[in-house]
């Protein structure tokens, strides 16, 4: 079983997909912080200097105690943070369609298999059927 499942981790599939998902990874980090450091700024700019990240709507306000500390956290939607992650997906959603679309260009064309030679035609046949049934 153990040298099943090593010929199983060493297939080529197996490495391509962790390679994928480790290369995922690290773009959506790219991704992430070209959405949050520079699209969502000029997004605000165009906007009016709304900070995206920062918009929510509250639900329970937190409750903070006589000393400053806060006895029960605030309760948002923080919709803005969910804009932001909205248009990551676009983008990186794009990005994945160009990359596709790249390497499908890179792939040859399927060869169609050859033609099947044609058989004999229906007149053919009942022609042959025919001088059969005369003999």
């Amino acid at each position: 079983m153990l040298k099943e499942f090593k010929e199983f981790i060493m297939t080529g599939n197996v490495v391509e997909f962790a390679v994928a998902v480790i290369m995922a990874t690290a773009i959506g980090g790219v991704v992430k912080g070209f959405v949050s450091n520079i699209v969502m700024p000029v997004v605000g700019y165009f906007s009016g200097g709304m900070d995206f990240s920062s918009k929510k709507i509250i639900l329970q306000e937190a409750v903070v105690d006589a000393t400053g500390a806060v006895t029960t956290a605030e309760n948002a939607i923080t919709y803005g943070a969910w804009i932001n992650t909205i248009i990551n997906l676009i983008i990186v959603g794009f990005v994945m369609f160009m990359i596709v679309k790249a390497y499908n260009k890179t792939k040859k064309p399927v060869e169609e298999a050859p033609a099947e030679p044609a058989g004999p035609s229906q007149e053919e046949l009942l022609a042959e059927i025919r001088d059969l049934l005369k003999k």
